[in-house]
């Protein structure tokens, strides 16, 4: 297996809805429809591919000295990969400087281990988050770091990450 990393297209998001109804049954996955949307609306969606295949997708919104993620999901036949620190990292390049947001749910706790892993702290509770499951979800916030914003300037110009201007991943 030999992932790349590359912009997430309107294309797939037949696929992401797929993954999304298996990640997330039980709650109200994005349709296909969302991504179209979310993609339109010109925030940073990336994917993981292998030999075209699309295995996990990621987005963030950096608003200023802000950022928030808004999804990251991987599909589960490939999870416990690195495949969703790959997705993370990437998103946290372009979000250097910014302080991070996001929410997880609170069962969900490979994905809380990454983010802590990662810096992310939990800073709030939010009760019956998750529809229609009423599950809770954690806000975690993942402030700036000049030493991780160093690092993540280290694997871009490693070419280990690629930033908005630095793609890896070439259409066939």
């Amino acid at each position: 297996m030999s992932p790349r990393i590359g912009p997430l297209r309107p294309a797939d998001a037949p696929r992401c809805a797929e993954l999304e109804r298996a990640l997330f049954a039980g709650d109200d996955p994005w349709s296909e429809h969302a991504f179209v949307e979310a993609l339109a609306a010109g925030h940073r969606y990336v994917a993981v591919r292998d030999d075209g295949e699309l295995l996990g997708y990621a987005g963030i919104a950096v608003l200023g000295p802000e950022a928030e993620v808004h999804t990251l999901a991987v599909d589960p036949a490939h999870q416990g990969n690195g495949l969703g620190r790959v997705l993370l990292r990437e998103l946290l390049a372009d979000a250097a400087g910014a302080t991070v947001f996001l929410e997880v749910r609170t069962d969900n706790e490979p994905a809380i281990a990454l983010y802590r892993s990662e810096g992310f702290t939990v800073v709030g509770t939010r009760r019956g988050y998750y529809r229609p499951s009423g599950a809770d979800a954690y806000t975690m916030r993942r402030l700036p770091d000049q030493r991780r914003m160093v690092a993540a300037g280290d694997l871009l110009a490693r070419g280990l990450l690629a930033g908005p201007s630095r793609q890896r991943w070439v259409d066939p």
